[in-house]
């Protein structure tokens, strides 16, 4: 009995301390919104894995064996003609919706493997998808780096296109 008593007058005192300085209101709000952030970029980067994953896959052994181009090049890419998270968004969005070879800002990814087929996306998720790919960092490939700064030894790639 009085172990009984001793526990709930622990407990009495725990919770009647926390009421007092509201701690736990003050630590539920403001974890609430990361918790939010969290779901979102989780939920983005589900969409991404199974909608752009699929052709642009980070862990590709090497350059000879991608059929796109890493989604981290697409970034790079973008990032440099769009600076703004909102040109960058309306730009991928864009792009994916109606995926054109006169329209490619990427012609050398266009010229190796030809025009993104045009797929049946929801214009939602893919702004989803655009938010994620301009607020995270990418995985990148391996050989992603020494790809890159071979391309522009020789001039190429970062938006100078290829074989234009």
């Amino acid at each position: 009995m009085k172990k009984i008593a001793l526990l709930l007058l622990w407990t009495l005192i725990l919770l009647t301390s926390c009421a007092k300085t509201g701690k736990n209101e003050l630590s539920l709000q403001l974890s609430q919104p990361d918790q939010e952030l969290s779901q979102k970029d989780s939920e983005a980067y589900e969409l991404l894995k199974n909608k752009c994953y699929i052709c642009h896959h980070p862990n590709a052994a090497s350059h000879d064996e991608i059929i796109a181009p890493p989604m981290a090049a697409v970034k790079m890419r973008y990032s440099m003609s769009y600076p703004s998270e909102s040109e960058f968004t309306a730009a991928i969005v864009s792009w994916a919706m109606d995926p054109k070879r006169e329209n490619a800002l990427m012609k050398g990814a266009v010229n190796r493997f030809n025009v993104m087929p045009k797929q049946e996306f929801n214009h939602e998720e893919l702004e989803k998808i655009a938010l994620y790919i301009y607020n995270s960092e990418l995985e990148e490939p391996e050989w992603f780096a020494a790809h890159q700064k071979s391309m522009q030894a020789r001039g190429g790639g970062m938006g100078r296109g290829m074989h234009d």
